[in-house]
């Protein structure tokens, strides 16, 4: 039986949720960043990332992803400007010295900017350039992820790989039910942050107005398993997709809708499950 959703009040103009940006960082990076390590590994062990890899990571966010790159000896470095929270917790991860977390050292540099503040005549070409953020089932998404690239490419040599993410079809996407309930709390009249299906080529349009040239995609399985509903509705509020509905709504209508919606998804033992596939994009520099 489908739960009625309750009718979100009028947003007050002018207002934003209040988060506790701490906290979220830490639910995104203890809860729901591991679920796109399939995502990480797949395009890693296509690439064959490993000593001889210099990677740039756009919108590194908490760092997972790097680390994965570094324990293959890739040299890594990651730069976000939209989440220093994170950011701090991709310091403990990679830069585990306090001394070092501010500036980066040795093989690892993390940066809170964009790739304009990891260039320079001393810095040696970037040979793989990833943005793992997945894009695609929330309109609007990818706005800016163009700029970002076409800011980064210069700072790769000649065919470099991009990859971007996205999220796979709603049909294979369980978790798509869910992210609807954003849709339906969020303020009609917002442009951004309502959810919308993943198209199928979302990837390359961006790849193309960055001026890149896609050079093959694949697919990837990634679930989403959460020990029970409450860390379910942690991680996926940790990601950012109901900022929108928090501020035409507030927090406890949001995480009492998100709740009644993992219910199809609750297994015997009390865990949650959906299986999911994403999708990412290889394009080359020109």
């Amino acid at each position: 039986m489908t739960p009625t959703l309750a009718q979100p009040r009028p947003p007050r103009a002018g207002t934003t949720p209040r988060v506790d940006r701490c906290a979220r960082a830490r639910d995104w990076a203890e809860i729901q960043e591991r679920m796109l390590v399939p995502l990480y590994e797949a395009v890693y062990e296509r690439l064959e990332v490993g000593g001889g890899t210099r990677l740039l990571g756009l919108g590194c966010g908490s760092g997972l992803a790097l680390l994965m790159a570094a324990s293959r000896g890739a040299a890594v470095t990651g730069v976000d400007r939209s989440a220093p929270e994170r950011l701090a917790l991709a310091r403990e991860r990679l830069l585990p010295d306090a001394g070092l977390r501010a500036h980066g050292a040795g093989d690892t540099r993390l940066v809170e900017g964009g790739p304009a503040d990891v260039s320079g005549p001393d810095v040696p070409a970037y040979n793989l350039v990833t943005a793992f953020q997945p894009i695609g089932c929330v309109a609007g998404d990818s706005e800016g992820l163009s700029a970002l690239l076409e800011a980064a490419t210069p700072l790769a040599g000649h065919g470099t790989p991009v990859v971007l993410a996205g999220w796979g079809p709603p049909e294979r996407c369980t978790t798509s039910s869910v992210l609807k309930v954003a849709t339906k709390l969020a303020d009609p009249l917002r442009s951004t942050g309502s959810w919308r299906p993943a198209l199928r080529d979302d990837l390359e349009e961006v790849a193309h107005r960055a001026g890149l040239k896609p050079d093959g995609s694949g697919r990837v399985a990634c679930p989403f398993g959460y020990a029970d509903t409450e860390s379910a509705v942690r991680g996926l509020l940790s990601t950012g997709l109901f900022d929108a509905a928090v501020g035409a709504t507030d927090q406890a209508q949001v995480e009492k809708e998100v709740t009644e919606a993992l219910h199809p998804h609750q297994r015997r033992d009390g865990t949650v499950w959906m299986p999911n596939v994403f999708r990412y994009l290889i394009a080359r520099t020109r």
